[in-house]
């Protein structure tokens, strides 16, 4: 049975957690701290990492990033506040393999972490790059075409594109469906006998990235224990999609530049180039030139025909579609039987903003379907705070005061005045401010920059 990592600063939580994956038959190791965290990762082998979102010493985000800086690729859920869910989502092209709000639900953290175990390889290893698949057999997409003026774009894009041996650059915010597009270009392509590989870029290391992109030979680092394939030999005569490719380092990037523009790629530790013969579709959710950190040669490379994918409160016309597909999906996995949703959960469904797009609609419906025992699915089916935030929207709210400073508590729209004025208190001591603000310091330096905040 897999071994487990809890990462959770609330002991009497932790403990909770702990005795129920146990049950089921996990073996569990409890840390408290981000620090204590990451020093278990390297004196144990684990198959799968349940962080929260917010430690007394950091956020579960660092825990992530020290598993990458590691050379290692582990599985890895958040536990967060509903409130936090626009940063979950963000976490998610991060590497992180999903999210779950507080209160946590039994058979939902159950349901996802047999599905995050289920990602691993044959082999027990989780692996960055996803199954190759052969289109002529087209697997199942949580993706639906719709009707709406935005969605037949992107198909009308997606049809005129596919037939040529273009780069393709697809542009949208986390979970929109990138990856559907890709595969769709592939799908119509004269590439389509040829095999689909996709790489989450986001849960690779510098030296991971390398190697799991072009291979390496025995012995080239610590660890290369036999020669590896890479995934541009593995994608040859098909197409190799690169999800989040913003987050490759720049030394990647230049190889990578260099297996487009001539066509060979190195393995890592070998003399002797290897001919592929590859189309490469990227995507990413953020402005790579303006991000400072991506070539713009390897840019211009990529995008030699970009597609927008449209966030899901764009596509409102296509959104009853979308729930009825979910729905159904959900009835399948699950074995249950929801047929109607209330006027009540229609109501919220369609005045939620969905930040997380259909990623996020996805794992709400697939909550409220597992939650639901009859044919009707009910609002208590959904995450409690969904419920409150929607039932008071429109409701006065409070004017930011530093007499209750909990950050937690105030609307975005209040934020940055709040935090001017808590750390004009606290002297511009950015720790101090941040305790009275009930954040971490790292939290507080993002909102700092988030609102330019000097």
């Amino acid at each position: 049975m897999a071994n487990i990592l809890l990462v959770e600063d609330d002991t009497t939580f932790a403990a909770i957690l702990e005795n129920f994956l146990k049950k089921k038959g996990f073996d569990v190791t409890v840390k408290y701290s981000v620090k204590s965290g990451i020093e278990a990762l390297k004196n144990d082998t684990f198959q799968l990492i349940l962080l929260d979102y917010r430690l007394g010493d950091g956020i579960g985000l660092d825990v992530v990033e020290a598993i990458r800086a590691q050379g290692k690729v582990i599985p890895s859920i958040i536990m967060t506040s509903f409130n936090d869910v626009r940063t979950a989502v963000k976490a998610i092209r991060q590497g992180v393999f999903d999210y779950i709000t507080k209160p946590v639900n039994p058979d939902e953290l159950l349901m996802v972490v047999n599905e995050a175990l289920e990602g691993k390889s044959s082999g027990g290893e989780y692996t960055a790059s996803r199954p190759r698949i052969n289109d002529k057999n087209p697997v199942d997409t949580d993706f639906v075409e719709g009707n709406s003026t935005a969605a037949r774009k992107l198909h009308e894009y997606i049809a005129l594109v596919a037939p040529t041996d273009m780069s393709v650059l697809i542009r949208g915010e986390s979970g929109t469906g990138k990856e559907y597009v890709a595969r769709s270009i592939h799908r119509m392509s004269t590439r389509a006998n040829g095999p689909f590989v996709s790489i989450d870029c986001g849960t690779l290391s510098k030296e991971l990235a390398s190697s799991e992109l072009f291979g390496h030979i025995k012995g080239s680092f610590t660890g290369a224990l036999s020669d590896k394939t890479g995934q541009f030999v593995e994608a040859s005569g098909g197409t190799l999609f690169l999800d989040e490719i913003g987050n490759l380092s720049y030394d990647v990037q230049v190889k990578l530049l260099r297996a487009l523009q001539e066509k060979v790629i190195q393995p890592v530790g070998a003399n002797k180039t290897i001919s592929v013969d590859v189309r490469v579709i990227a995507a990413t959710n953020e402005d790579l030139l303006g991000s400072g950190k991506f070539r713009e040669d390897l840019y211009h490379r990529i995008n030699e025909f970009e597609i927008i994918v449209p966030a899901l409160r764009d596509r409102r016309a296509d959104f009853q579609q979308f729930v009825d597909f979910f729905v159904n999906k959900a009835n399948q996995e699950l074995g249950r039987d929801v047929q109607k949703l209330t006027d009540e959960v229609t109501e919220i469904f369609h005045a939620y903003d969905w930040p997380g797009n259909l990623r996020e609609l996805k794992n709400v419906i697939k909550r409220m379907v597992l939650l639901s025992p009859s044919t009707q699915a009910e609002a208590s089916a959904l995450p409690e705070e969904m419920v409150f935030a929607i039932r008071n929207q429109g409701a006065s709210e409070p004017t930011p005061s530093t007499d209750n400073p909990d950050l937690r508590l105030h609307s975005e729209a209040h934020e940055r005045k709040l935090i001017l004025d808590v750390l004009q208190k606290a002297k511009y001591n950015k720790s101090k401010a941040a305790q009275l603000l009930n954040i971490d310091r790292k939290t507080l330096y993002n909102k700092m920059e988030k609102y330019g905040i000097e």
